[in-house]
């Protein structure tokens, strides 16, 4: 390491230190809301209003957390947003990895145009009202499906698996499968899918993303507030300002109705915020493999 060292030039080292203070302010700079957030959670909103919560947290308190574990509005939201994203996330996988490995293949007749017309759809979409119309004559509305059919098939994700399929699963290995009697069917499930982790942990973790913090479609197509996601809920609470009256049951004043809602605000971002954080360390291995392999390659 030493003699590594000795052999960068003077303007090496500044280059390096350079980028290591650069680093470390936008780290700082992405780090420090959600730290903000995390103590804002648990400080009493008087000192936030004042500016004095900033490090620590200041006025320690619990109230927020306690009114959102009370709230059945929030806990309607979260099991939603878990069904949704569930849901949405096996169909956009699934649709996404069978609408890639064909475009893969260099027998699949008709390839080009394939492709050519979905990146059509990349550039030129219907627009929200034609959207809208459309799942409506599906009687798609009010309705789970509105949620997660639309959102099911991507043309970037699946460049991204196409790509990955192409880099990773040669036809040579096609051919000697094909040789030894092996199916189509069976190749997909026994040799490509079992190579494919990491470009599958990729999608799933787009997808669950996606579909746990989309929002504008839930706003747009849903009536029943019982069908609310986590989202749309959490929505309502920060840009209406709007608190269940379930949880003011004990508060009159204006003031003491900001405060709550100021602890209930900072106190839902960290509880729907909690299953992503919970997730991406199972995937995290797979993530920088299958997004390097599958969009810098071919």
């Amino acid at each position: 390491m030493n003699q590594l060292m000795k052999r960068k030039s003077r303007g090496d080292i500044w280059f390096d230190i350079f980028n290591y203070v650069l680093l470390s302010i936008v780290m700082l700079l992405v780090l420090f809301p959600l730290y903000f957030v995390l103590i804002a959670s648990f400080s009493d909103p008087n000192y936030i209003y004042s500016g004095e919560v900033w490090l620590f947290p200041k006025g320690f308190t619990l109230d927020g957390y306690e009114r959102i574990f009370n709230d059945s509005s929030i806990w309607i939201g979260y099991a939603n947003s878990i069904l949704y994203a569930t849901l949405g996330t096996i169909i956009g996988v699934a649709v996404t990895v069978f609408a890639a490995y064909p475009l893969a293949r260099k027998d699949l007749v008709g390839k080009s145009a394939i492709m050519w017309f979905l990146m059509v759809t990349m550039f030129f979409s219907g627009g929200l009202i034609p959207t809208y119309l459309l799942i409506k004559d599906l009687h798609m509305l009010n309705t789970i499906w509105a949620l997660v059919i639309p959102g099911a098939g991507g043309v970037f994700n699946v460049i991204i698996v196409r790509t990955f399929f192409q880099s990773s699963i040669p036809d040579e290995m096609w051919e000697a499968a094909s040789i030894d009697g092996c199916s189509n069917t069976r190749f997909f499930w026994s040799i490509v899918l079992p190579l494919s982790k990491s470009i599958l942990a990729v999608m799933v973790l787009y997808h669950v993303v996606g579909f746990w913090n989309g929002f504008f479609d839930a706003l747009i197509y849903l009536n029943d507030e019982s069908k609310y996601p986590l989202q749309l809920v959490l929505r309502n609470i920060l840009v209406q300002n709007q608190v269940n009256s379930g949880m003011m049951i004990d508060v009159e004043s204006y003031a003491a109705k900001m405060r709550v809602t100021e602890l209930i605000k900072y106190g839902v971002i960290i509880v729907s915020s909690l299953p992503l954080l919970m997730l991406y360390p199972f995937l995290q291995k797979y993530f920088v493999k299958g997004v390097m392999i599958g969009s810098i390659k071919g």
